[in-house]
């Protein structure tokens, strides 16, 4: 393993995870894992004299590793020192450095790269790459998921890539291995956002009973007003931008529109059923929703269930 790495992203999770396999791969690598320390530093916090210091060779020959985050924010001398580490650097020290990308030092990710440090690749994911992270993950706790089963996790979970972890992990120990459609649904069964999506794509499919059924049930567990609104108001953007582009596979329109293909593809089958004239009075009724809610309307439950049944009512009842 190299003793000079460059974790390089803008993405919080991906770069935690690839430190922490770092300093997993350096401990492990000796009998005693716990006689290795590990001092971490904020670049823009730290003087040339501490990091000296902390990555000159030891009088003792101890090893550690010196951990220096947010690298982007050092200044002149603290980053000039470390890209001449790289270039020479002292036995016994694993020096990690995470950077942005951007900062005042920017030019030390090219100067490192120079030296031939390891590189490890950080940089937010792209919606599209968002289902291969979660065959990964559900790969690495043993799982082997189906595109169905991919797709709702991604559907149920809106969220950063920590959360989409940790929902792998989590589904993966819940259900021994055996991850399929019905198990995701049971996990995520009554979380205030899962209730939010199901109502939206309820009332864009035209389903007014069943998603005036779901509203009822988000009322009665106190979900938030403002969050329903604006779960129907995604999926009614979400349609709208998918027609706005035309007819295109669902890979091409992902780019596009920046949005995951697994949920492009979802949103042409609801969008196939609209027309612009249907679009326009839906996304008008989300605008005055999202007032509403916010304060505008003297019953949010009132302003939310009759902006539900009028989406619902609004989407055309065959295909034009």
């Amino acid at each position: 393993m190299s003793s000079v790495h460059l974790v390089l992203g803008d993405d919080e999770f991906l770069c935690e995870r690839a430190t922490a396999g770092i300093v997993a791969g350096v401990r492990g690598s000796v009998d005693n894992p716990g006689d290795i320390p590990v001092t971490r530093l904020r670049a823009g916090d730290s003087t040339e004299h501490e990091l000296a210091e902390l990555l000159s060779p030891s009088l003792f020959a101890e090893d550690r590793i010196v951990i220096l985050e947010a690298a982007g924010e050092a200044g002149k001398e603290p980053a000039k020192l470390v890209t001449e580490v790289a270039a020479s650097p002292p036995e016994g020290v694993t020096l990690v450095v995470v950077h942005s990308g951007s900062g005042r030092a920017k030019s030390m990710v090219a100067a490192l790269r120079k030296s031939g440090v390891e590189e490890h690749d950080c940089a937010a994911l792209k919606p599209s790459a968002r289902a291969d992270f979660v065959r990964n993950e559900l790969r690495s706790h043993g799982v082997k998921a189906g595109p169905d089963v991919i797709e709702k996790i991604l559907d149920s979970v809106r969220a950063d890539l920590r959360e989409l972890a940790a929902a792998c992990s989590q589904l993966a120990a819940d259900t021994g291995g055996k991850v399929d459609v019905a198990a995701v649904a049971r996990y995520y069964s009554g979380r205030p956002e899962i209730t939010g999506f199901e109502v939206a794509d309820k009332a864009v499919t035209g389903d007014r009973p069943g998603a005036l059924e779901s509203l009822q049930w988000a009322h009665h567990h106190g979900v938030p007003h403002v969050l329903l609104a604006d779960a129907l108001a995604e999926a009614v953007h979400a349609i709208a931008r998918v027609r706005g582009i035309g007819r295109m596979d669902q890979y091409s329109a992902a780019s596009e529109l920046g949005m995951p293909p697994w949920r492009v593809k979802k949103v042409q089958g609801q969008a196939s059923a609209w027309d612009s004239v249907s679009i326009a009075k839906a996304m008008t009724v989300v605008a005055t929703l999202n007032g509403e809610v916010k304060g505008q309307a003297a019953d949010a439950d009132y302003s939310l269930q009759r902006a539900v049944a009028a989406v619902a009512d609004l989407r055309p009842s065959r295909r034009r």
